[in-house]
């Protein structure tokens, strides 16, 4: 009861932390988007390349994220942005590289071959082939990364409250610093109720974006 007297009586503040929370997500992961889809693409040309690359995203994805935002501190305090808004999103940018960048290059590479040969026979080049047959086909693996990046680093987020980036993390915080569960179970309640409605937002999406052939055969399967 406390709790839900807690969360009546600050709403508005809990309203304006979610806002400042889905602001870090959506710019990093957009940014992310614009970024990780052409680098999953390219590196389907190369093995090599894609090997490397994919590497390079999982060991960032290994950092954990206190540790990583106290590493960009020193950098970005050199032009005055060492805590707040730019290293969380930069953090959550890097974070969302390897599943984006994983799920592109995984979709373009399963597109069947015979596809691509009747493109190719069609005489479509390969901007051609890429945006009228296999983009359209990796859309729902793409979107399936994407859901990845952003209900994971929903989470992520969190913990930027701890280098002043605001966010729904300040109540866990606050919590637990002035030992008050009210504020630690509104902002842990918070924080997933976000991530779930997020998930099931993209989901939708995803299957909008989705090609209605696809659909429909992504039904019969089922």
């Amino acid at each position: 009861m406390d709790v839900l007297n807690y969360i009546i009586a600050n709403w508005q503040l809990i309203v304006s932390r979610a806002g400042e929370h889905a602001s870090i997500v959506a710019v990093a992961v957009g940014f992310a988007i614009l970024t990780g889809v052409p680098i999953g693409v390219a590196i389907t040309r190369n093995r090599q390349v894609a090997a490397a690359v994919l590497y390079v995203a999982s060991i960032i994805i290994t950092i954990p994220s206190i540790a990583l935002f106290g590493l960009m501190i020193p950098v970005l305090s050199l032009v005055g942005q060492g805590i707040g808004y730019l290293p969380a999103v930069i953090a959550v940018f890097l974070y969302s590289q390897l599943p984006i960048i994983r799920n592109t290059y995984t979709a373009i590479g399963n597109v069947d071959p015979a596809l691509r040969e009747t493109a190719r026979g069609m005489g479509l080049t390969w901007p051609q082939r890429l945006r009228m047959v296999e983009l359209p086909l990796a859309v729902p693996v793409i979107m399936a990364g994407v859901r990845i990046a952003v209900v994971m680093n929903i989470g992520v987020t969190a913990i930027a409250a701890y280098i002043g980036a605001g966010g729904l993390g300040v109540f866990i915080a606050r919590g637990i610093s002035q030992t008050d569960p009210r504020q630690l179970i509104t902002g842990a309640l918070a924080v997933s109720i976000f991530a779930i409605a997020a998930d099931l937002g993209l989901l939708a999406l995803q299957r909008f974006l989705t090609s209605p052939g696809l659909r429909t055969e992504t039904r019969a399967i089922a």
